[in-house]
């Protein structure tokens, strides 16, 4: 690491959301002092983007600026300039080419999108125009019945809007969780028309045409049908189009490394390559990538951990399930928990509105500690004593 007048290396952060900030941030703490430059495509500082869907769509909040001590952290910020490829030692961007010794991609993820106009729900400009509709009366056509449609349609209802959820799968959730967990949250969308085997065509601004030539009308249409990582070309990618890193999160080319959301890492704790498009994995391999961009040989593999604020519910995820064999359930009326067992020890879990449940869950995941399936699924007895 450098000291006294050596001005160190120079690192470039591509990404000016929570991943970049928070590299940023991990530099200067990890006592780096040489020179840092935060490329942001947004014009705006970097701020949080769970809140767009939660507290910014309920009203309780306009702005979800990440506070940061700029004077502080002493970077070049060039926002509004975006990355358009990477060589060796030089990031093209459309303000011309900057010199790197290391670069952290931290480019996030952008919304799928279908044919059409409709809206799409990722920045802090796509929060404040959706809420400007989201008035009593409004009609409202949310198409994917996931994460997404699931918290705008709750702040929507909230809202006194009218809300149809238009979703091609059996069950909400069916992304990104096996079908009886979301056959368990249907009864939460009784307040909406949600409409299941609904194939969309095209997505228009004020309306859905579906396959066969049905019409669903709105004021509004939102897709909410995931993200896909956004990529800077350059770098080797995976299918889906995130950066393939290696466990300290380099990336194919000397000196790139990439965290959060655009980022595909190896797990060597679950032999599988994963992507997390969620704000605890942005929040926390930065300090990872940082240290790695400084010389340092730290390694990526946490338990993946998410949240979501649903119908008056708490719904939290840690873990990886496909690493599972069968599923143990936790029975306590609306208060309910599903644990993935591997063998005899957890693979993932997920509860709802059992925070101390999720909690112990995860760290017997990290330990990797065998457990007992009799314990487990008895809602009076600690998910930490189910273990052996």
């Amino acid at each position: 690491m450098n000291t006294g007048c050596d001005p160190g290396p120079v690192i470039v952060v591509v990404g000016a959301g929570l991943a970049g900030l928070h590299t940023v941030v991990a530099l200067r703490g990890q006592g780096y002092r040489g020179p840092v430059t935060l490329l942001g495509a947004e014009g705006l500082a970097p701020y949080d983007r769970p809140p767009l869907t939660k507290e910014l769509l309920r009203g309780d909040t306009d702005d979800t600026t990440l506070e940061a001590d700029w004077a502080a952290l002493d970077v070049d910020r060039r926002l509004a300039t975006r990355a358009l490829a990477v060589e060796p030692g030089v990031v093209q961007t459309d303000d011309g080419p900057i010199g790197f010794d290391s670069l952290v991609l931290a480019t996030g993820a952008q919304p799928r999108r279908l044919p059409g106009a409709a809206m799409t729900l990722r920045t802090l400009d796509d929060a404040h125009r959706l809420r400007a509709v989201l008035r009593p009366g409004a009609r409202l056509v949310v198409v994917g019945a996931g994460w997404i449609g699931a918290e705008v349609s709750t702040a929507a209802l909230a809202a006194g809007a009218r809300v149809t959820v238009l979703e091609g799968a059996a069950v909400p959730h069916a992304g990104a969780l096996p079908a009886e967990i979301g056959a368990r949250m249907t009864a939460w969308w009784s307040d909406v028309d949600l409409r299941f085997g609904a194939m969309v065509d095209r997505a228009e601004a004020a309306a859905v045409h579906l396959v066969g030539g049905d019409v669903v009308e709105g004021d509004v249409v939102l897709v909410g049908i995931g993200v896909h990582p956004v990529a800077v070309p350059g770098v080797e990618l995976t299918a889906t189009g995130a950066v393939a890193v290696d466990p300290g999160l380099r990336s194919s080319v000397p000196g790139v490394l990439a965290v959060g959301d655009c980022a595909a890492w190896e797990s060597r704790r679950w032999g599988v390559r994963l992507n997390v498009e969620h704000w605890d994995n942005a929040l926390h391999a930065p300090a990872v990538a940082a240290a790695n961009a400084l010389g340092g040989d730290e390694t990526w593999d946490p338990v993946p951990y998410f949240w979501s604020e649903q119908w008056g519910r708490m719904v939290q995820y840690t873990g990886h399930h496909p690493a599972g064999e069968r599923i143990v359930w936790r029975e306590d009326g609306e208060r309910w928990a599903a644990f993935w067992l591997a063998g005899d020890r957890l693979a993932a879990a997920l509860t709802v509105d059992r925070p101390r449940d999720l909690l112990q869950a995860r760290r017997l995941i990290e330990r990797g500690t065998t457990v007992a399936d009799d314990l487990l699924a008895d809602p009076s007895v600690a998910v930490k004593s189910a273990a052996l």
